[in-house]
């Protein structure tokens, strides 16, 4: 089962200005190396006459595939300061494109280094990024007598309530997150002294936006 990390969920647009150049620094969610190459290819295309389109991407729970591109720019003054804002925040499945009109000054290489890093991190402040998270969905029926002690510990818990159907039974569907589903069970079980009825429904990985359940 994978750890809980970052990902880019809804992508955003930064830009600044650095001696008269303008650098705009787009991201875009990616779950491939195809996707990622598309989304640069496709901002080539919309800034076809900017002087460079620098690029970097993280893709993978882990972070095992990440590229970069100077597009022209000096060796190690664009791609790279890009891709290490990304790996310095932690997300993941991020694609950044930082393009740049060149305004007529050069900026030398510490110069560019700001810049691009810069772009790329005002591109991230405009983005939607939501921790993904493990967790497992769990079924539990019990008498009208549990139902106040399950969302009394639901409550203490935080946990997200999906759905709730009241019949002679109440039946309460939860997203758990992974590591807590031994403990929650046990509690359930000794809160309503065994009377509950839990049954997983599987493992799905969610996030929380706005206090909101993102499932994956």
């Amino acid at each position: 089962m994978a750890d809980r990390y970052k990902i880019l969920y809804r992508g955003g647009q930064g830009e600044l200005t650095e001696k008269k150049s303008r650098f705009i620094a787009t991201t875009q969610p990616v779950e491939s190396e195809e996707e990622a190459i598309a989304f640069i290819e496709a901002m080539r295309k919309k800034y076809w006459d900017a002087r460079h389109n620098c690029s970097a991407y993280v893709i993978g729970g882990r972070g095992q595939l990440t590229r970069c591109s100077d597009d022209g720019e000096p060796p190690q003054t664009a791609g790279r300061p890009i891709l290490d804002v990304l790996l310095g925040e932690g997300v993941r499945n991020i694609c950044i494109v930082v393009t740049r009109y060149f305004g007529g000054t050069l900026l030398g290489t510490g110069g560019l280094i700001r810049a691009y890093s810069g772009a790329a991190q005002l591109g991230l402040q405009n983005s939607v990024i939501v921790e993904k998270q493990p967790g497992v969905r769990l079924n539990i029926r019990t008498d009208y007598s549990g139902i106040g002690k399950l969302q009394y510990l639901v409550g203490q818990l935080g946990l997200s309530i999906l759905d709730t159907e009241y019949a002679e039974s109440v039946s309460m569907t939860l997203m758990v997150p992974f590591d807590l589903v031994d403990s929650f069970t046990l509690q359930v079980t000794e809160k309503t002294a065994g009377k509950a009825v839990i049954e997983s429904e599987g493992q799905q990985d969610y996030g929380l936006l706005d206090g909101k359940l993102i499932l994956f």
